[in-house]
């Protein structure tokens, strides 16, 4: 049988993407831990369509 924990699937999304009006998006699908993390998550990612490092926040 399957754990039941507090590890859930979380996606993160590009916030300079939006901003860029370039076409498309940049999501990263990750785990974190809602009882260590309770609040969104906020990560340095590739995005190759900017081709650099940008901020990635959790969306719902």
């Amino acid at each position: 049988m399957a754990k039941k924990g507090n590890r859930v699937q979380v996606i993160l999304e590009c916030t300079e993407h939006k901003a860029s009006g370039k076409p498309g998006t940049s999501r990263y699908v990750t785990t974190k831990n809602k009882k260590n993390t309770p609040e969104r998550m906020e990560l340095k990612k590739f995005n190759p369509v900017l081709k650099k490092m940008t901020v990635h926040k959790e969306i719902k």
